[in-house]
């Protein structure tokens, strides 16, 4: 039995503690910190666990393992305190907005030699995670384009904008990372065209809601990535692999399949609406990759896998900004 720890009990926090207690075997939760206390001891409360009163008293105890899901600008030291301590990691998304932070956490992770998990959770997805694996055993042939639509249902609050990095690194990098993932190849070669058309003021905050990204791999695959904020009509996330031998493609779950067939027109159920109905059993199934690499000593999306997806994310900010093509080694290798 692996003990863990979870740093932040914000929304995220608080969903990974609950299944962490509820729905892992061999995962035991054994406190909680965040330093808005009332949120923490409400979680602690609920799921009988302990209360700690700071990081330092987390990371001087004997719990094995810890999650990070702080505030992104936290992300960097917490990971590198809980290095230094001896402790496993689950650290969620970004790992920093600045690529010189990273580096700082991919020293300590490797000094240290602790394992670590990246939460770029849309892998384990069973639907996507399909698609990959019919480009990994070659039922595809050879890949030649990666298609990857990602919406949200509604733009995030201007004051979020504001302090998120951007939208290339906020909600694309997930799909920089499912990019990485299906293909199989790194990405060397970014192009943007975005523009504001969900909320003007998120273009006054500096950013932008719907852009189209052309991505150029490695392996000479080429992958189209479309991102809007505001998908009216719910939580749009898809993937379509396309090869010399055939494709391969993941839709959008509904809650059930019953369709109603009358002279006005087919009705179907309504896709999810937000990413925590989607994604839970994929939070899930990261948290069974997690203890499952606890004991095999190797895990499966790991410090560097954090660090590739913000290359492309600052790599796409360039290319909105300057208009162009971007290479990947222009921003760091």
């Amino acid at each position: 039995m692996t003990t863990i720890a979870v740093l932040g009990t914000g929304r995220i926090g608080k969903m990974h503690a609950e299944l962490i207690d509820r729905q892992v075997p061999g995962l035991e939760l054994s406190a909680v910190f965040d330093v808005y206390t009332e949120g923490a001891q409400a979680v602690a409360n609920d799921l009988g666990c302990d209360l700690a009163e700071s990081v330092e008293e987390v990371l001087a105890s004997d719990v094995e393992a810890v999650a990070i899901c702080t505030s992104t600008d936290t992300h960097v030291d917490l990971t590198v305190a809980a290095a230094e301590a001896g402790k496993a990691i689950f650290l969620e998304k970004p790992v920093s907005l600045d690529l010189s932070e990273i580096d700082r956490a991919v020293d300590a992770v490797e000094a240290a030699g602790v394992p670590i998990h990246v939460g770029f959770n849309r892998r384990f997805d069973p639907a996507h995670a399909a698609v990959q694996k019919a480009v990994a055993d070659g039922s595809l042939g050879d890949l030649h384009m990666l298609k990857i639509t990602s919406r949200d249902p509604a733009p995030p609050p201007i004051e979020y904008v504001k302090v998120s990095g951007g939208m290339f690194v906020d909600m694309t990098i997930h799909d920089f990372d499912m990019a990485r993932f299906v293909t199989g190849s790194e990405i060397v070669e970014v192009y943007v065209k975005a523009a504001v058309r969900v909320d003007p003021a998120i273009g006054e905050a500096g950013d932008v809601d719907t852009a189209l990204l052309l991505l150029t791999h490695e392996n000479g695959c080429i992958t189209s990535i479309d991102n809007s904020r505001q998908a009216v009509y719910g939580y749009d996330q898809r993937v379509e692999a396309f090869g010399s031998a055939g494709m391969a493609g993941s839709e959008n779950p509904r809650s059930h399949t019953t369709e109603i067939h009358t002279a006005d027109g087919t009705r179907q159920e309504t896709i999810p609406y937000f990413f925590l109905e989607r994604y839970i059993p994929s939070y899930l199934a990261a948290w069974e990759a997690f203890r499952d690499g606890l004991e095999s000593g190797s895990m499966p999306i790991n410090i560097r896998d954090g660090r590739a997806p913000l290359v492309a994310g600052i790599a796409a900010k360039l290319s909105h900004e300057e208009n162009r093509p971007v290479r990947t080694d222009e921003v760091g290798t």
